[in-house]
């Protein structure tokens, strides 16, 4: 499959998914590739990761779980690749097929509607609906806090959801985008210092970073470009908290999006946070205000939604390049 085809489909897949999400009635009755996925790493964690092995053999059975992960869903999208990119009916099943690996549209409605929840019903339901898409504790959170949460899992999801997909498929097309979702979701279930899964998931933590490392970088650079189109957005700040605040944030990526988004919109993000019991200390993105409120998400939906068509403007240019 050629570069400017594979393109093509890409874009194709991103409009696709950005109007239509994931159906519901097709997610009661097959699931999602994702919770294939996770099926398999729980089957893997149960069947390889015992407590009474060493912390050395852990590591190794966790490397072995992961290249079986890896391996599994790249391979099947592989097959599905060549078998059906030969005829224009099967790259636009590719389409579709890629376009369920995307998550433009859940992640927006996801962070839409808490600000719609803090601002219709009160403090109460925006934890209720933030809980839903971060991992701490919303009951320690006020309604900025609830907002700031809101903006920064936007931020970082926009990275590990869309960003970094179209970045393996562009790359290695459907097989790299199904290991890509593999990783990311292993990493996201086992990739924990936790008593269990410190050793186990140490190698799909490790992956994840260093496949996250390109598109967390690109990430921050369209918010930061997208910052010019949004009023009262700046171009300038983002790029300066960026070079100053990402590389401070515990995650080795996270903070490239995060510093980007909380310049763009004059917020102080990240900082110290609880995860159930447990307190983090973090470092703060950005010199702005802590006062995050519903307008603020908004906000930070329309920096997210003019990146994401740089984004596709950027890939339909390289293919009407490659077809000159």
């Amino acid at each position: 499959m050629s570069l400017a085809t594979t393109l093509i489909i890409l874009v194709a897949a991103l409009g696709v998914e950005a109007l239509f999400g994931y159906p519901q009635r097709l997610y009661k009755l097959i699931g999602h590739p994702v919770t294939w996925i996770g099926a398999l790493i729980s089957k893997l964690d149960r069947d390889l990761n015992r407590d009474d092995e060493s912390r050395a053999a852990r590591k190794a059975s966790g490397v072995l779980a992961l290249i079986v992960l890896v391996a599994i869903p790249a391979g099947l999208a592989w097959i599905v690749q060549i078998t059906l990119a030969s005829t224009w009916l099967g790259n636009i099943a590719l389409v579709l097929i890629a376009s369920t690996m995307l998550a433009s549209r859940s992640l927006y409605d996801h962070v839409r509607d808490v600000a719609q929840a803090l601002r219709n019903e009160g403090l109460d339901a925006g934890r209720t609906m933030v809980g839903r898409i971060v991992g701490r504790n919303p009951e320690t959170l006020d309604e900025h806090g609830v907002a700031r949460a809101a903006i920064e899992s936007l931020a970082e999801n926009a990275s590990d959801g869309i960003t970094a997909p179209v970045v393996w498929f562009a790359l290695l097309g459907l097989p790299g985008l199904a290991a890509y979702k593999a990783i990311n979701t292993a990493d996201s279930m086992i990739g924990h210092r936790t008593p269990r899964h410190d050793a186990f998931g140490w190698a799909a933590a490790r992956l994840d970073d260093l496949v996250n490392l390109p598109a967390s970088r690109l990430t921050g650079f369209l918010f930061a470009l997208a910052a010019r189109f949004i009023p009262n957005g700046s171009m300038d700040n983002a790029f300066r908290a960026m070079r100053r605040d990402a590389h401070r944030h515990r995650s080795p990526n996270a903070g490239w999006p995060e510093s980007a988004m909380a310049g763009a919109l004059g917020l102080k993000l990240n900082g110290p946070k609880t995860y159930g019991a447990t307190h983090v200390d973090d470092a703060y993105m950005g010199d702005g205000r802590r006062e995050a409120t519903a307008d603020d998400i908004d906000r930070a939906l329309r920096l997210a939604v003019v990146a994401w068509g740089l984004m596709i403007a950027g890939l339909s240019a390289i293919v009407l390049i490659l077809q000159a």
